[in-house]
């Protein structure tokens, strides 16, 4: 049954990712500003194999913060 559920984040987690990645993409923003949101999401991706609950909240916050408009400063 946890299999079940953990298959089931990990779906979802990678559903998010993708249309988080599809969003960063479409954002009209400085090419510094977009290269760290993919930062963001790399780190993301990376977390979803070691802590994948963890990743799920990490992805949350993301996902809140392009909602709100509020993007990391460019390089």
């Amino acid at each position: 049954m946890e299999r079940d559920s953990q298959l089931e984040l990990y779906g979802e987690v990678a559903d998010r990712l993708k249309e988080a990645h599809a969003r960063v993409r479409a954002l009209q923003v400085p090419e510094g500003v977009r290269m760290a949101l993919s930062r963001k999401l790399l780190v993301v991706t990376a977390a979803a194999k070691h802590d994948l609950p963890g990743a799920a909240r990490r992805l949350d916050r993301l996902m809140k913060d392009l909602d709100e408009g509020r993007f990391p400063e460019g390089d």
